[in-house]
């Protein structure tokens, strides 16, 4: 099998827009979790949320005939970061064969559902058919392959919260298997409105207790914790089979070299006793990546702020590891961000990269009280200068799906 690298980065989140502005903010302790301003949340048990900061709004690039979506105009940006960054483009119909799109999402054009019921109902049947392809998921990856005029593998993912890690992990088997050269990969949601705050509050997962203060709410593995905090933006990265990186002179961010995945077939929210279908991604990554526990330095971890999920995983990666969880450090970044849903996996996979490149392990916001004592760091509230070479970064999500990512440096 061929071997991948990932050479570029872009990234629009709570915490800002850029992969060097982000990750600055990121580790040095602050929160993109505000009260909610996209809509009026007023009668709604939770009012908090991380949202795009509103000025980067009008940066975002407008679809052709402005019939694109929010979440498009994020997946875009992050993508042409992306290449940017890797200092790549195709320059022949050749290089555009060989390159690829897989962009996960797990809500798609949500608003534009929204909006598309709002004018049936209203009577407005012309105004239906030109919302319809910004609601398609796939026009995610329609919009990234148009923008940039790749033609070769185009596939869109949603496996809820996991979708952007499968994206990337499928987008790695595509490169590895001679299918493309070179992939545009990662996730991409927006579902930060009065639909989807409103549906996710319905079903109790979200907090409702820090309304009063934004900063606090997300706080995994905290004994306070009460439930999730909707996040929104787009992660994207460039993967590339090795050689071809190193014949263009790329700059190697870190190696791809490990993809696990495992369904629970348990229940709609709830992971299996011993989140035993996140311990089977995490296995199977180390297992596709010839990794042993021990070789971890760093755990990315889904840690959603969940009273049930977060332990859970816990004390699946505390089984996993065994003696070598003493020295293993283990964050979840979902406390700066929020939970940004299908493009999660695609955020916390650059985080798991930044790691590795930059020597400094992100914070665990807000863990004030853990809920239980574990000998794994979860690196409460203060970044660690740390030297990893293998990380791991987990999604898993609702319905029991899951994906783990293995990274080393290169």
């Amino acid at each position: 099998m061929r071997r991948v690298v990932v050479t570029g980065m872009g990234i629009v989140c709570p915490l800002g827009m850029g992969v060097a502005p982000v990750w600055q903010r990121l580790v040095t302790g602050h929160s993109g979790i505000t009260a909610i301003t996209a809509f009026n949340s007023d009668g709604l048990s939770c009012r908090v949320a991380g949202q795009v900061p509103p000025g980067l709004w009008s940066e975002l690039p407008d679809a052709e005939g402005g019939r694109g979506s929010r979440v498009g105009q994020l997946a875009r940006l992050a993508a042409r970061q992306a290449a940017q960054d890797a200092g790549w483009q195709p320059r022949d119909e050749e290089e555009q064969e060989a390159a690829g799109v897989s962009i996960g999402s797990g809500c798609g054009g949500l608003e534009a559902i929204h909006e598309g019921v709002q004018r049936l109902q209203a009577g407005a049947l012309e105004e239906v058919g030109r919302l319809l392809p910004a609601a398609m998921l796939h026009q995610l990856a329609v919009d990234v392959a148009h923008d940039l005029g790749l033609r070769g593998p185009r596939r869109a993912v949603s496996t809820a919260c996991s979708s952007g890690a499968h994206a990337i992990g499928d987008a790695a088997r595509l490169i590895a298997c001679g299918d493309a050269e070179v992939m545009l990969a990662g996730g991409a949601e927006a579902a930060i409105s009065e639909l989807g705050i409103a549906g996710f509050a319905a079903a109790r997962a979200l907090s409702s207790a820090f309304n009063d203060t934004p900063g606090r709410a997300s706080r995994p593995w905290d004994r306070d914790r009460d439930g999730f905090v909707m996040g929104e933006g787009a992660g994207m990265l460039v993967l590339e089979e090795r050689e071809h990186a190193r014949r263009r002179g790329a700059r190697i961010y870190a190696e791809l070299s490990g993809y696990g995945m495992s369904a629970d077939a348990h229940h709609v929210t709830a992971p299996a006793e011993g989140h035993e279908g996140g311990l089977r991604a995490m296995r199977n990554a180390l297992r596709s990546g010839g990794v042993a526990p021990s070789e971890v330095q760093y755990v990315n971890a889904h840690g959603t702020s969940t009273p049930l999920g977060d332990d859970l995983e816990l004390e699946a990666v505390e089984r996993l590891f065994g003696d070598a969880a003493r020295g293993l450090a283990m964050s979840s970044t979902k406390s700066a961000t929020g939970h940004m849903l299908g493009a999660a996996g695609a955020a916390e996979a650059i985080f798991s990269v930044l790691t590795i490149h930059e020597g400094v392990v992100p914070p665990t916001l807000n863990l004030d009280r853990p809920s239980r004592p574990s000998v794994i760091d979860r690196v409460a509230r203060s970044a660690q200068g740390r030297r990893v070479r293998v990380a791991l970064s987990n999604s898993f999500g609702f319905g029991g799906t899951n994906a783990s990512i293995l990274f080393r440096a290169a």
